[in-house]
C-alpha cells in the first residue's frame, strides 16, 4: 500500500490542512486494471477533523478494494470556502495522479460525515459553479467538465440545513462572523441547493440522533427526490451521533459509538456503489 501526504494550501488554509492518500499498490498479476477512490471528509463540526472518522473508514474501504483518501480540511478560525477549496484541490490531485495510482476517474466518490457530510454535500452540489471552478483553476481548460466532477456522494449522518434542525456550532465554525453570513447560511443549508450536477447519493441517519437531527438526512432526500437524483436512505431505530464504524474499532476512549445495530451501514454502502458503477 502506497500512504502518502500532500499540504493543501488554498486562501485561508490553516498549516494542518492536508490530503492523505491510501493506494493499494498495483500488480500484474491481478486482474483489476483501476479502482474507484473514495475521498473521506471526516466530521467534527467544523472545528476539528475526527480521527475515528478518517483513517478506520478508510481502511475498511481498502479491504473492499477501493482506493481511498482522507481530506484533514481547514476548520475554525478558517472560514468558508477554504475547507471547498482544499475538496477541489483534492480532487484535482487525484485525478492528476490517476495514471501513476491506477484509479478509474470514472469512479470518484466523495464520503462525509457530519459536518464533513455537509462539506462533502456542499462539494457536490457546487463543483460546477463557475467561482468554484475559476478559484480551482480549471475554468479554461476544462471544456467538458469532468475535472472536478464527483461521481457518487455517501453520507453519514450529515448537517445539511441551518434552517430549524440545524447544528448550529458547526455553521458558527464555518462561517464566524464573515460580513455577508445571513446570505451565506441561506446559500449553506443544502436541502435548497440540490441540482442535476448532485450524482447518486447513499445517505444514512439514525432516529435517536440528538446533535444533528435525522430531519437533516430528511430534508435532503426529499430535495433529492424532488430533483429525480438517486437515492439510497437508511434510517436506523437506535443510535446517537458520532457512531463512525459504529463497531469496537471506532469505539470511544469513554466507551460509547457501539451501536451494532447501524455497523451494517458500510456493506449496504458497499453494495450501493458496485451498484452504481
Amino acid at each position: 500500500m502506497l500512504h502518502e501526504t500532500f499540504e493543501l494550501r488554498e486562501e485561508g488554509s490553516r498549516a494542518d490542512a492536508r490530503l492523505e492518500i491510501y493506494i493499494q499498490e498495483y500488480s500484474q498479476s491481478v486482474a483489476i486494471q483501476e479502482r474507484p477512490m473514495v475521498l473521506l471528509c471526516p466530521g467534527g463540526g467544523y472545528g476539528y477533523t475526527s480521527d475515528r472518522e478518517a483513517e478506520p473508514i478508510a481502511l475498511q474501504f481498502l479491504s473492499m478494494g477501493y482506493h481511498a483518501a482522507v481530506l484533514r480540511y481547514s476548520c475554525a478560525p478558517a472560514r468558508y470556502p477554504t475547507a471547498l477549496l482544499e475538496l477541489a484541490r483534492s480532487v484535482l490531485l487525484i485525478r492528476e495522479h490517476a495514471v501513476q495510482w491506477h484509479v478509474d476517474t470514472d469512479r470518484l466518490v466523495i464520503q462525509g460525515c457530519s459536518a464533513g457530510g455537509h462539506l462533502a454535500a456542499c462539494y457536490a452540489m457546487f463543483w460546477n459553479r463557475q467561482w468554484l471552478r475559476e478559484k480551482a483553476g480549471v475554468a479554461d481548460r476544462d471544456p467538458d467538465h469532468r475535472l472536478l466532477r464527483p461521481n457518487g456522494l455517501l453520507l453519514c449522518y450529515p448537517v445539511i440545513t441551518s434552517g430549524e434542525f440545524a447544528h448550529r456550532g458547526s455553521f458558527e465554525n464555518l462561517t464566524g462572523d464573515l460580513p455577508d453570513r445571513e446570505r451565506l447560511l441561506q446559500e449553506l443549508s443544502l436541502e435548497h441547493q440540490v441540482n442535476a450536477d448532485v450524482p447518486p447519493v447513499f445517505i444514512w441517519h439514525t432516529f435517536e440522533d440528538q446533535a444533528v437531527p435525522v430531519e437533516n438526512a430528511l430534508l435532503m432526500v426529499s430535495a433529492l427526490r424532488r430533483a429525480g437524483i438517486s437515492t439510497e436512505f437508511h434510517m436506523y431505530p437506535q443510535g446517537g451521533h458520532g457512531l463512525a464504524l459504529a463497531t469496537a474499532l471506532t469505539q470511544t476512549s469513554d466507551g460509547r459509538c457501539v451501536q451494532p445495530q447501524c455497523a451494517g451501514w458500510i456493506e449496504l454502502a458497499h453494495t450501493w456503489l458496485e451498484g452504481i458503477f
